[in-house]
This record gives structure tokens, C-alpha cells and sequence, in this order.
């Protein structure tokens, strides 16, 4: 099997996550974390030019969004782009880390809270409630806040 250059597997991951937006499978993608920012800030070219083919949107994310979702050190510290076919869809997204942080702030990001936010992200990305639960429940990473 030929070795696939790091670069060229994330453009790969790229136009599919662009592909599967346009068909309407997803209404948020985000590509995979990268532990580098130069990594990232590369990819951008080639990310905008598979958003114009697909008539997508990308956000550039310095500071994703952690949740119960996904195991902490999976974004933690990471770069991350994220596409959407709907400006609302980012709005909901970045809305979601405003009501985290406010929570944060308040000490009230815990119980069902901890939870309705995690859930709210899993739906945002098109994935089934059942899903969801699963994964928060399998998630043995979870953030320490």
C-alpha cells in the first residue's frame, strides 16, 4: 500500500466533508484536529476552493468548542476548520461556545447543563440522539472544568 502524505489526507477529508454538506447529510462539519497551526493555516486554500465547488462556507476555529462529545484532548489545544452550507448553522455554533463559556462563568456548566450543551453540539452536527448519548456515555475523556 502507498504512504499518503499528511497534507494530501486532509484534502481528502476536505471535499468529502464538503461533498456530504452539499448533499445535506451534515448541516456542520469539522475537519480533522490538527496539532499544528501552520498544518492548518496550509489547508485553507485548498479548503476554500472545495467549499466554492460545493457551494459551501468555512470558519476557521483557533479555539474549538469542547464538550462531553468528544474525548477532551481531541480538540484540546487544536486547530480545526469547520464548514457549513448555512450561515445559521455557524451562528447556532458559535452561540453554543458564548452560552458554554457564560456557564463556565457562572459555575453552572455541570449536570444537565454539562449535558444539554453536549447534546445540542451532537445535533448541530447531524448526529442521531441516540448517538449522542452513546457517545458522551462512552467518552471516558471528559473536560475538567
Amino acid at each position: 500500500m502507498q504512504n499518503l502524505d499528511s497534507f494530501s489526507y486532509h484534502c481528502g477529508i476536505i471535499d468529502y466533508l464538503n461533498e456530504i454538506l452539499r448533499a445535506g447529510v451534515k448541516n456542520l462539519a469539522l475537519s480533522r484536529p490538527l496539532e499544528e497551526r501552520a498544518l492548518r493555516d496550509a489547508l485553507v486554500p485548498f479548503a476554500q476552493d472545495s467549499c466554492r465547488q460545493y457551494g459551501t462556507k468555512l470558519y476557521i476555529e483557533d479555539e474549538p468548542l469542547l464538550t462531553d462529545l468528544f474525548p477532551a484532548s481531541m480538540n484540546r489545544g487544536k486547530y480545526n476548520i469547520l464548514f457549513y452550507l448555512e450561515g445559521h448553522i455557524l451562528n447556532q455554533y458559535l452561540r453554543l461556545k458564548e452560552r458554554k463559556a457564560a456557564l463556565v462563568a457562572e459555575r453552572a456548566y455541570f449536570g444537565g447543563n454539562r449535558l444539554q450543551l453536549a447534546m445540542e453540539y451532537g445535533h448541530l452536527l447531524s448526529y442521531s440522539a441516540e448517538v449522542v448519548r452513546r457517545m458522551i456515555a462512552e467518552n471516558m475523556e471528559k473536560e475538567q472544568v
